[in-house]
């Protein structure tokens, strides 16, 4: 529980955070693959990374990547944060061709891996995915439509299968489904729509457990 009230914390947080004043701007980055935690958001060829010093601290903490288009126009394709000013990139984000923002990324226990995954079409949010341990691997994926959960999944044992199912409909929790033997089919159903007139569970899209250690 405390490391799933860490994670919610630091997520608010660093959503959160902004930086005052004017960038910076310096030389374009060489070599800028380390900017990356995630295939998706590796450098491309044509592709020119160029870093900011936000802060004025005389390092770097902010990185823009961008491609010009045929006729000119530079296309923002992604930027890495160092949101904590400790050196190290704690925030990536991925921008489609219409400019909106795509795919969120935090590291929220500074370890360089990856702990909470945000993708977003047409400026909504569609999933959320949160990793437990160091290897950066997603353990808890939270689906929405129109802004409303629908739907989670989790891999409790840790072994990279989702063996829960959660199905959310009107803002209640209906049914929960569980594989028991580890072949990736539901093996249980059970049902959590609350009983009329008593108070119905509250949606969460939250991590609520940490998966078991082998």
């Amino acid at each position: 529980m405390r490391r799933v009230l860490l994670i919610t914390a630091g997520l608010t947080a660093l959503s959160c955070a902004h930086r005052t004043g004017a960038p910076e701007e310096g030389a374009p980055t060489q070599g800028a693959a380390e900017l990356s935690v995630i295939p998706e958001f590796q450098p491309q060829p044509g592709e020119t990374t160029t870093s900011y010093d936000v802060d004025r601290n005389g390092k770097p903490d902010l990185w823009r990547s961008t491609r010009v288009e045929a006729e000119g126009k530079e296309l923002l394709l992604r930027k890495a944060k160092d949101l904590d000013g400790d050196g190290r990139i704690d925030c990536w984000e991925a921008y489609g061709p219409d400019g909106t923002l795509s795919k969120l990324v935090y590291d929220l226990d500074f370890d360089g891996a990856p702990d909470a995954i945000l993708t977003f079409e047409k400026d909504q949010l569609v999933k959320k995915e949160y990793a437990f341990g160091f290897d950066g691997q997603s353990r808890s994926w939270s689906y929405f439509e129109k802004g409303k959960l629908v739907r989670k999944e989790r891999d409790t044992s840790g072994d990279g299968r989702v063996d829960t199912w959660e199905y959310w409909e009107g803002g209640e929790l209906d049914r929960i489904g569980v594989d028991l033997d580890g072949d990736g089919q539901v093996d249980r159903w059970e049902t959590r729509k609350a009983p009329e007139g008593t108070a119905a569970a509250q949606p969460t899209d939250e991590p609520d457990a940490e998966p078991a250690q082998k």
